[in-house]
């Protein structure tokens, strides 16, 4: 089996890697069979100086590759024939914008496997960025509480060299008295948890988050039970949840009125309910003044101040919620917003180490599998058409 680790060649640029130089190496050394390839690049996380210290061989061409690993989808004129390609394509949502590079990997016979589409036997997903855009976005989090109080200012964690690094930022930080409400206990979300766990602030439910004021920062975190409810049922069902979710009303509106900061974790889809509307956040007992939304949905979403994506280059925006717009961030009366989209760029070595080793020891076990019914599952293209599990698809592959 030839392996190739693609540039990124996406904009903006994307610098993460599915394997890491030192994880290549081990993966040659206990596969003999196997062997690796990495294509030039000069702006990905680690350098092509890197891979060959590891012995491993960089080249421009990959087409000589059996498999090949990228992150972030490829425009169309780089996909080659005949290939299994393994990346996030963005395509099983019908992302509109995404409909031309399904209709290259059909027209050019490729075998294409979405990294969310690799599950186990319940749906939970094998391999995934998430947990380390919860850490990124709750630092954004708490990075906003200093610049909105102006009491103490931290890096951004994308001028930090790993994330050893940006927890030494943490020595800057004297945290003023205030509620932060967290969305979700998935990997997002727990990655979020597990920053504002490392600052040691204080955890209470939700009950005591809404209902009683504390002499500390402290922060809660939402169940989907703890955010929505269907009328008439006498307790939450999960499973009913998921199945009929606009069946349910949010629970959300008494955290609007207790927090100052909301951190949002929650995959969202149009049938579920928003945690709040546009015309509630103009009420005067809204509080929350600053919104973390790892998720990033741009309207119509589940947070109605996100109206655009920001950047790593530019993180944070102003919502006024009297006139809907944008406008500066951190100014009297204006509610703050970091919506950045690749979150885990601004920790690329340490999200790809992670990254790699879900892939080293979940996926490429399988992959070398000669019939592996999880590969074949995660599968949406293969031989010019979509396999059965995508066949919801095909209006949308023809346009």
């Amino acid at each position: 089996m030839k392996i190739g680790i693609l540039k990124e060649t996406k904009t903006p640029q994307d610098n993460r890697v599915p394997l890491t130089p030192s994880q290549c190496a081990i993966l040659k050394e206990e596969n003999p069979e196997m062997e690796i390839y990495v294509q030039s690049c000069t702006y990905r996380c680690y350098t092509d100086d890197e891979y060959r210290y590891q012995g491993i061989e960089v080249k421009e061409d990959l087409s000589d590759c059996d498999v090949l690993l990228g992150v972030k989808e490829i425009p169309v004129e780089y996909l080659i024939p005949n290939k299994t390609y393994f990346i996030f394509s963005h395509v099983i949502k019908k992302q509109p914008h995404n409909r031309k590079l399904l209709q290259e990997v059909l027209e050019k016979n490729i075998r294409l496997i979405d990294w969310e589409t690799l599950t186990d036997e319940k749906g939970k997903r094998l391999i995934a960025f998430g947990r380390w855009a919860g850490i990124v976005g709750a630092y954004h989090a708490i990075r906003m509480i200093g610049l909105g109080t102006k009491t103490f200012t931290l890096k951004q964690m994308s001028e930090c060299h790993n994330f050893k690094e940006a927890q030494e930022e943490f020595a800057k930080i004297k945290l003023p008295k205030l509620k932060i409400v967290l969305t979700g206990t998935g990997r997002v979300s727990n990655g979020a948890a597990f920053l504002l766990n490392l600052l040691l602030i204080k955890k209470v439910s939700p009950y005591n988050f809404c209902y009683n004021e504390f002499d500390e920062i402290v922060y809660t975190q939402l169940t989907s039970g703890d955010m929505y409810h269907r009328k008439g049922a006498e307790k939450f069902d999960r499973d009913d949840f998921h199945k009929h979710p606009e069946l349910y009303k949010s629970n959300f509106y008494p955290f609007t009125k207790s927090a100052e900061i909301m951190i949002n974790g929650v995959y969202w889809d149009k049938r579920i309910p928003v945690f709040f509307t546009a015309e509630e956040m103009k009420a005067k007992d809204f509080r929350i003044k600053q919104i973390s939304d790892i998720t990033c949905d741009v309207a119509p979403s589940s947070v109605p101040s996100t109206i655009q994506t920001s950047s790593i280059e530019n993180p944070y925006y102003g919502y006024d919620a009297q006139t809907g717009k944008t406008t500066e961030p951190f100014l009297e009366n204006v509610i703050d917003v970091m919506a950045i989209d690749n979150l885990p760029n601004e920790l690329p070595r340490d999200a790809s180490e992670d990254f790699g080793n879900m892939l080293m020891s979940r996926i490429l076990p399988e992959l070398k599998k000669p019939e592996s019914a999880l590969i074949k599952k995660a599968t949406i293209a293969i031989n010019g058409g979509l396999t059965e599990n995508y066949l919801y698809l095909l209006d949308y592959s023809r346009g």
